[in-house]
């Protein structure tokens, strides 16, 4: 079975940020007697930093021991450093990418990665992933865009380009929404995060991007949010409005299936509605491992999705 949702932090990386722990902010907090140190970054989004997290050896065990034979293993949002000036940023790509190579050198037939990029500096966003495709990476691992801008904004066109001529995998996962409405009962990450993916890949297919760049290959996490529920009423306005369908040249339910998705959605009811949707080859297999909402071990009907989107 493949996972292509994954997460992992090597040696590299955690060095690094012992090391630049005053630049960004990073702190190892001891909250729960019966769990391990908490892990955060700049005051967000702090997480469990489980043993799987770090030691390659558990996460290769962990991984087998629920059937998972390919693991494709993604940087962790938290430490997109998105929040700090671009020199931060890049190094911090350089050295998690540099360390996601060696993990794919030494197991190339279970391991595959995505790289990060400085997406604050789309040219140098270009750049680190065109060095991590040529190193042996799938492409990268990017949050859906930065406060002020969408992945559809302009600014972003020297990276896009870049991912089209490679033919990159895209991945894009969302942080934690910072709507001060729902900033308790863990409403950020239950409904935020799906809400941060929904407002991107909204935006996306909206927006014509597909078209001008057909060669990058999107993965929306979490089974795309909340849009593949709601494009029913996305099509409705492409017939409504020509403020909708004025950049598209198709209904928006035909963009859904251009894109790729997880399957990390906890319920198999919504994943048959996703797959029914988007059709199989565009739902791949992913648990979010190991963080505490994965769908562990992933779910899937079939590896038709992943071939599609690996190549």
């Amino acid at each position: 079975m493949f996972d292509l949702h994954t997460h992992f932090i090597p040696n590299d990386v955690l060095s690094w940020l012992r090391e630049n722990k005053k630049k960004v902010n990073a702190k190892w907090v001891t909250k729960f007697d019966d769990k391990h140190e908490f892990l955060v970054v700049n005051e967000k989004w702090g997480f469990e930093l489980k043993p799987a997290f770090y030691d390659f050896s558990v996460f290769k065990q962990e991984s087998a021991l629920a059937g998972i034979t390919h693991s494709v293993i993604s940087p962790i949002p938290q430490l997109f450093m998105y929040d700090f000036d671009d020199g931060i940023t890049s190094e911090v790509s350089q050295v998690y990418n540099s360390s996601l190579v060696k993990l794919v050198n030494d197991s190339p037939d279970t391991i595959s990665a995505l790289g990060t990029l400085p997406l604050t500096n789309p040219e140098q966003a270009a750049s680190t992933l065109n060095k991590a495709m040529h190193q042996g990476l799938k492409g990268a691992i990017i949050g859906p865009g930065l406060d002020d801008k969408p992945l559809s904004d302009e600014f972003f066109t020297p990276l896009f380009e870049e991912a089209n001529r490679l033919k990159a995998i895209l991945f894009i996962h969302p942080l934690l929404s910072t709507d001060p409405r729902i900033k308790s009962k863990k409403m950020p990450n239950l409904i935020g995060v799906p809400w941060e993916t929904t407002v991107c890949a909204t935006d996306i297919l909206l927006s014509g991007l597909i078209d001008k760049y057909p060669d990058v290959r999107i993965l929306f996490a979490h089974g795309g949010g909340f849009l593949p529920y709601q494009i029913g009423r996305l099509d409705k306005g492409y017939e409504q409005w020509d403020q909708v369908s004025s950049n598209l040249q198709a209904p928006p339910s035909e963009y859904l299936k251009r894109f790729w998705y997880d399957s990390a959605l906890w319920n198999q009811e919504s994943l048959e509605f996703l797959t029914k949707t988007v059709g199989e080859n565009r739902v791949v297999p992913g648990s979010d491992f190991p963080f505490d909402l994965s769908v562990w071990p992933p779910e899937s009907k079939t590896d038709r999705g992943v071939h599609s989107l690996l190549g």
